[in-house]
C-alpha cells in the first residue's frame, strides 16, 4: 500500500462520523456525493480516498452505510482499545480525561500523571492523578498505547524521552515546542496558537 497523506487519514475520519450519522437515521446507502456534501470536499476526492483502500460501493447504488461503517473503522484501527496515559493535571489535562468522547471511539484513559504534589491524589473519573515520577515504573508494569502531553514547554521534551523510554510509541502532544524522537515514535502536535492563526486568515481574507 502507497503511504497515505495525513490529510486523507482525516477525512476518512469525517467520512466515519458522517456515515455513522446516516446510520443512526436508518440510511441503508449512501452516495460519494452524499459524503463530499457533508465533507464541504467533491465526490471523486471521495472516491479517491477510499480506492487507496480497496473497492468499496456500486455504481449507480452508493456504498453499504453499514460495510463502509465497518470497513473505515478496521482501516482506522478503531476495532480494538487503546489504552491512554495523560500527563499533565491542569485544566486541560482535567477535560481531556473527563471528555466521554475518547471512551466511545475506543480509547481508555487508564492512568493520570503530574508533577505538583498539590495536585496528585485528586481523582477525576475514578482515575487517581498519580506522582510524575512513577511514569518509568507503571508504564513498564502496565502498558499505554498512546501518551498525551500537557505540559508546560519546558518541561516537554523530558517527559517525551521519558516516556519513549517506557515503551511508548505513540504521543498526542499540546505543549508549544516540538519534540524531539525517535523514528519509531510517532508525535502529533496539537498546536491552539496555530489553529487560532489559522482562522484569523480565513476570516481576513474572506
Amino acid at each position: 500500500m502507497p503511504k497515505i497523506a495525513e490529510s486523507t487519514v482525516r477525512r476518512l475520519s469525517l467520512y466515519l462520523r458522517f456515515l455513522e450519522d446516516f446510520e443512526a437515521q436508518g440510511m441503508d446507502t449512501v452516495s460519494s456525493e452524499a459524503l463530499a456534501s457533508r465533507g464541504s470536499t467533491t465526490s471523486a476526492q471521495v472516491r479517491k480516498d477510499l480506492s487507496f483502500f480497496g473497492s468499496f460501493g456500486k455504481r449507480g447504488l452508493g456504498y453499504s452505510v453499514p460495510e463502509l461503517v465497518a470497513r473505515l473503522r478496521d482501516i482506522l484501527g478503531l476495532e480494538r482499545t487503546y489504552r491512554v496515559a495523560v500527563i499533565g493535571a491542569g485544566k486541560m489535562g482535567s477535560a481531556l480525561v473527563q471528555y466521554r468522547g475518547f471512551q466511545q471511539r475506543g480509547f481508555q484513559i487508564a492512568a493520570v500523571y503530574d508533577s505538583d504534589p498539590a495536585k496528585t491524589g485528586r481523582t477525576w473519573n475514578g482515575l487517581r492523578v498519580r506522582p510524575d515520577d512513577r511514569i518509568e515504573d507503571d508504564l513498564r508494569h502496565d502498558p499505554v498505547d498512546i501518551a498525551i502531553i500537557v505540559t508546560p514547554a519546558e518541561s516537554a521534551q523530558g517527559v517525551a524521552d521519558r516516556l519513549v523510554g517506557a515503551g511508548v510509541r505513540a504521543i498526542l502532544n499540546f505543549a508549544p515546542v516540538q519534540l524531539n524522537v525517535p523514528d519509531t515514535v510517532v508525535v502529533k502536535n496539537v498546536n491552539m496558537a496555530l489553529e487560532l492563526e489559522a482562522l484569523s486568515y480565513a476570516l481576513r481574507n474572506q
